[in-house]
């Protein structure tokens, strides 16, 4: 099962108002041997919550029941919200959803679990995980201020801001980066909800049909999210570190461009779906030849020395790590 950062227990205790912590809460709600209705009374007794298995009878008792409460339908549990004449309110995989109340009732299995929540109600040990959640936490968001400032002051040191050629293709190759790596994160089966997002906007499914098939993998063996996520974030690096090289990103640029021709095409004729995120890698691809070009870079990249096939083996190397790491990622979040 893929790891999300919400789980039907988490769900129901933001709904009743009890304290909790979702890393925790998550991995207790996966450690059941049955998720079942029944099987999560136990669970919810231990954060003070006192919950009772009701077997309904009849599609009139649903009013009387107190809200929130889980049920158990024919496709998994889901929490009903709202109860009316005519239809029912629910809330699946943290996403508040409806149903007509007939349709509802004729999924249901039938089992149903209430809860009542003590005045002390709260999570074994909160403070405690609380205290580490926020730490975890924390460390996103210091990396990411570590990360900024580094590329901040390489930009600065390296006087890229006194081109707007080289602040475009800064810019751009950051977008780059952010687009693949939800483009890799998709071809591990790891749930995010931007880049389920962004590849809804042309063609809902889209992505996960262009993945899916053989074509996204480079000579049966690299993903073409892979190689994305190489040229993007190794052209960034070389472009804050070695500005110097920058013709020979302009050269490798160029000799990339016929792969979003290839692309369009197999999306078009071939898959007869569109990949949003696709889409938006060759549309880089062109933006940085456009700012390669208009900046006069291009001239930069003759004659060709030795640093250019170490630029060309850097982008391999990273590929290559990336390569390896991918199956890891992709079992982790089957199991």
């Amino acid at each position: 099962m893929a790891e999300t950062d919400f789980t039907i227990l988490s769900d129901f205790l933001t709904l009743m108002g009890v304290k909790h912590t979702g890393d925790f809460t998550n991995r207790r709600f996966r450690s059941m041997a049955f998720q079942t209705v029944f099987g999560l009374k136990k669970l919810l007794g231990d954060y003070g919550i006192d919950a009772f298995g009701i077997k309904l009878g009849d599609n009139a008792t649903l009013d009387r029941l107190p809200v929130p409460f889980i049920a158990q339908t024919a496709r998994g549990m889901v929490i009903v919200t709202g109860v009316s004449h005519d239809k029912v309110d629910y809330v699946s995989q943290s996403v508040a959803e409806s149903a007509l109340r007939d349709r509802f009732v004729g999924a249901m299995t039938g089992n149903v679990l209430v809860g009542f929540a003590r005045p002390d109600a709260c999570e074994p040990s909160y403070g405690e995980h609380r205290f580490t959640d926020v730490a975890n936490k924390s460390k996103k968001w210091v990396l990411a201020f570590a990360v900024v400032a580094l590329i901040a002051y390489l930009f600065v040191t390296n006087r890229l801001y006194d081109h707007v050629s080289t602040i475009l293709l800064t810019v751009i190759d950051i977008a780059g980066i952010y687009i693949t790596w939800l483009l890799v994160q998709k071809s591990a089966h790891i749930k995010n909800k931007h880049a389920d997002a962004v590849c809804s906007v042309v063609e809902a499914g889209g992505c996960d049909d262009i993945l899916s098939t053989s074509a996204s993998k480079f000579f049966g063996i690299f993903g073409w999210s892979e190689v994305g996520f190489a040229y993007f974030s190794v052209s960034l690096l070389c472009l804050l570190i070695f500005p110097q090289f920058i013709g020979y990103l302009a050269l490798i640029n160029v000799i990339c461009l016929p792969f979003s021709f290839w692309s369009v095409w197999y999306q078009k004729f071939k898959a007869k779906t569109w990949c949003t995120l696709c889409l938006c890698v060759q549309s880089m691809l062109w933006l940085l030849f456009f700012c390669y070009l208009g900046g006069g870079w291009l001239k930069e990249a003759l004659p060709i020395k030795i640093e250019f096939f170490v630029l060309g083996f850097t982008y391999l190397a990273v590929m290559l790590g990336l390569n390896a790491i991918m199956p890891l990622l992709d079992r982790e979040n089957k199991e």
